[in-house]
């Protein structure tokens, strides 16, 4: 059994395959914590879906145990399981109103019934739905279906809540705010969230942990900052937020930095996350924000030489795209502060410098 002093969740050497041949979760070893936000986040396809759904009783594991609370879940039908479950199509019952809608799964789980209304009235209350119970779903906005699909999953005080990309079917604006919304529910209720998207923006905004997926695996594990700043692998840099590129032949090693000949013979330094070994083909990458441009070069400072491509007025910033070493295009956030205008014609020849633990070598 679990050590429940670590974990509300647990998933040990979890498998999962459809077809006997291709696994679609491969040896997953998880630990959620008790009142944690937890996002899956990764692409179509790299089982971050398949594991919630496996967490929920929709899917039995393959191979490995999934524990809650010192529960062996793998076989343990959804409804037996204390977890409340966001859709992203919501799945209410079109023929029942918002309120017969909360106190279905009260029902599902013989709550007695003068004990349902006064917990359908505080779910409804919990999302600021309390004047809508007679309402039908087909009368409400998405992002009132949307809240109503929330106080369902919550009106029986589950243990954990999972949601399946619930803000999927939402503009952006009424997304974002649903976003704050939620961030602020999980911080008032205490409850232990874990929330499936590929939306990185999302996943940074509401989570405190965030497990990157891909094929199957788990690529990192971290809160948001760590991942954004400290990714472990190209795929995670990649996937989390903007990221340039920048490919060399390692030439010296100094502890944990080496230097890097690029493809127009500039040498940069940079920090060596992935140990490149000396005369090893390797690709360091940037963050936008973090390259600055130069009007004055510094003499030993990390700098490389690129033309404008073009330029792209966001309001808060200019994004310019440049062309760099080796024709590889790069992007930097310039603040409107800045004297932008003068540098960015397309064909300027500009300089831009960056601090060498800000520039990381990756696998």
């Amino acid at each position: 059994m679990q050590d429940q002093t670590k974990a509300l969740v647990s998933f040990r050497h979890v498998k999962k395959t459809y077809d006997g041949e291709t696994l679609v979760v491969k040896d997953l070893n998880l630990d959620i914590q008790k009142g944690e936000f937890l996002t899956l986040l990764g692409p179509s396809g790299s089982g971050k879906t398949t594991c919630l759904m496996m967490l929920a009783g929709f899917e039995y594991p393959t191979g490995g145990e999934i524990w809650l609370d010192g529960q062996l879940l793998n076989r343990v039908p959804p409804h037996k399981r204390n977890i409340g479950m966001v859709f992203q199509n919501y799945a209410l019952f079109p023929h029942l109103t918002v309120a017969q809608n909360l106190e279905y799964p009260l029902k599902v789980r013989k709550i007695p019934a003068d004990e349902r209304g006064a917990k359908v009235k505080r779910a409804l209350e919990m999302v600021g739905m309390e004047k809508l119970g007679k309402r039908m779903p087909s009368q409400l906005s998405g992002g009132q279906q949307q809240r109503v699909a929330l106080a369902r999953a919550l009106v029986f005080n589950p243990q954990l809540v999972l949601m399946d990309e619930p803000l999927g079917a939402l503009d952006k604006q009424l997304r974002e705010h649903m976003q704050l919304e939620l961030k602020a529910l999980h911080e008032t209720l205490g409850l232990t969230f874990v929330y499936v998207t590929h939306d990185q923006s999302e996943a940074l905004t509401m989570s405190d942990r965030v497990a990157v997926f891909d094929q199957g695996v788990i690529q990192q594990l971290d809160t948001v900052d760590r991942l954004y700043e400290s990714p472990r692998n190209l795929f995670v840099a990649n996937f989390i937020g903007d990221n340039n590129r920048m490919k060399g032949t390692v030439v010296t090693r100094d502890g944990g930095y080496c230097h890097l000949r690029l493809a127009d013979g500039t040498t940069v330094r940079a920090l060596n996350v992935a140990s490149a070994d000396v005369g090893h083909q390797a690709t360091a990458v940037i963050r936008p924000e973090r390259l600055a441009v130069e009007s004055h070069l510094t003499p030993g400072a990390n700098t490389i030489h690129t033309e404008t491509l073009d330029a792209i007025y966001f309001g808060d910033h200019v994004r310019l795209r440049c062309r760099g070493p080796g024709e590889a295009e790069c992007f930097v956030k310039v603040p409107l502060e800045n004297d932008w205008q003068s540098y960015v014609h397309s064909g300027n020849r500009i300089s831009l410098s960056f601090r060498e633990d800000h520039l990381k070598i990756l696998s």
